[in-house]
């Protein structure tokens, strides 16, 4: 037993655990449990309780979460739709959509017969875009649909060429087939004058100063009278008499003066008299006649044409002053233009075309020259005289006199002339001038359309300038 008690405690205990011999394994070891942190350093982070919220003067239960402050549930009533309710609401919109129709039919009927409509909101509505545009109309094929009445009616649309192949396209779109507006020909275009080249340049002389004139026209006359000198050196033409007057009659006379200073006082008084009735006589016979001033001055104005015509529209609000409408009249007969005079209850339309320079002159008397918000009681005419003129015939209309119902003069203070348009036309729209009383604006339409120009009473209409 000895030995074998010292056997077994000389072998060694295979069931303890070997420590580690390793000093770097102390660092992988996991770190004892922490020590419980003072409750001095600890937050409270629970919500707080209901009556601290409710306490808190500055709560307010409609902005409270649903734990805070929550919200009774309402019962809400089983109600009924009235009887008709529905009815009367489909009677509203069918009352709504014939009103829209009625509408519609009356503006139809307004722009067929010309009248003149609102068109201060329709200048803002832009209208839809067509379906299929004219000009790729003749590049697809139509197809037969229902229209509204029941027949068929042809009808264009683009087909949807990313979900097509080639063969597909080409039976849907007119390319390559023989009435094919596209060809292999190439179309160049007539070459046209530009405008320009039309009006010739005139080279326009030196400008001269007043110094600059009078020594020039001083070196003509010298050479006026030595021409005239040397031909009555070679003998061809008499010498002329001397030119006595009474500040040189001594000199000149001398001794004859001397003896006969009345005879002589009287030949040098006869002398004065025939030279100042030669030069009358020449200037009168240099003058022109009425008749070819005017042909001179429709001369000017034709090259004044011949540069380019010129078109004016302006719009005047009232023309009920009889004298505003006789220089309208009468200063574009003078300066020979063309056009017409519009004369209508709601504005005035005056349209010129003519020359640069006579439009520039119709300019300043329409922009300056007239006192527009000037008005006077106009001539009472006996009712025997003849009244030729047309439009001042009509002017017993009371829009078109200065005085009211009442005889009084009409404020004419807001009364002004806007120049609407301003340019260069191709060719002559009108071809003399003329005025023309419109009572309604279908008339001012018609009027106008057989110059085709209509578009300009639209445009004075719409003028907010």
């Amino acid at each position: 037993m000895l030995m074998n008690d010292m056997a077994s405690s000389s072998a060694p205990d295979k069931s303890r655990s070997i420590g580690t011999k390793f000093g770097t394994t102390i660092g992988n070891r996991r770190p004892d449990t922490p020590a419980s942190v003072p409750a001095s350093n600890q937050y409270d982070l629970s919500a707080p309780s209901l009556e601290d919220v409710k306490a808190n003067p500055y709560f307010d239960a409609s902005l409270g979460n649903a734990t805070a402050a929550p919200k009774e549930r309402r019962t809400r009533e089983l109600l009924f739709h009235q009887k008709g309710k529905f009815i009367a609401q489909a009677a509203a919109l069918r009352r709504q959509a014939q009103l829209e129709d009625m509408k519609h039919r009356i503006a139809e009927q307004a722009r067929k017969a010309g009248l003149a409509e609102d068109r201060s909101e329709q200048s803002f509505i832009v209208p839809e875009p067509p379906d299929v545009e004219w000009w790729d109309e003749s590049l697809l094929v139509s197809r037969q649909v229902d229209g509204d009445d029941g027949e068929k009616v042809e009808k264009f649309a683009y087909p949807d060429i990313t979900a097509l192949d080639g063969s597909a396209v080409k039976a849907v779109v007119k390319i390559d087939v023989e009435d094919s507006v596209i060809t292999s020909y190439v179309q160049h275009p007539v070459l046209l004058a530009a405008p320009q080249e039309k009006i010739p340049v005139v080279a326009r002389g030196l400008y001269l100063t007043k110094k600059e004139l009078k020594k020039k026209r001083r070196q003509q006359r010298l050479e006026i009278l030595q021409e005239k000198q040397a031909k009555v050196r070679l003998g061809l033409e008499p010498p002329e008499p001397p030119k006595i007057k009474k500040s040189n009659l001594m000199r000149v006379l001398g001794e004859e003066a001397v003896k006969d200073p009345t005879a002589v006082e009287a030949r040098v008084n006869r002398d004065i008299a025939e030279r100042r009735e030669k030069h009358e006589t020449t200037n009168q016979e240099n003058k022109l006649t009425a008749e070819q001033r005017h042909e001179k001055l429709a001369k000017n104005q034709e090259k004044d044409k011949a540069k380019g015509l010129m078109m004016c529209v302006f719009r005047i609000d009232s023309l009920a002053f009889g004298k505003h409408r006789y220089r309208v009249d009468v200063n574009a007969k003078q300066l020979n233009l063309t056009g017409m005079t519009i004369l209508n209850p709601k504005l005035n339309l005056v349209i010129i075309e003519g020359g640069q320079w006579a439009i520039n002159k119709y300019k300043k008397l329409m922009l300056q020259r007239i006192d527009w918000t000037e008005n006077g009681f106009s001539t009472q005419q006996s009712s025997d005289a003849p009244n030729h003129n047309k439009h001042e015939a009509a002017a017993e209309s009371t829009w078109l006199k200065p005085e009211d119902e009442d005889g009084r003069l009409k404020d004419l203070s807001e009364n002004k002339c806007v120049l609407v348009w301003e340019g260069e036309e191709k060719q002559q729209a009108f071809k003399y001038w003329s005025n023309k009383v419109c009572e309604t604006d279908s008339e001012a339409r018609r009027a106008l359309e057989r110059n085709k120009m209509e578009y300009m009473w639209a445009r004075a209409k719409d003028w907010t300038g």
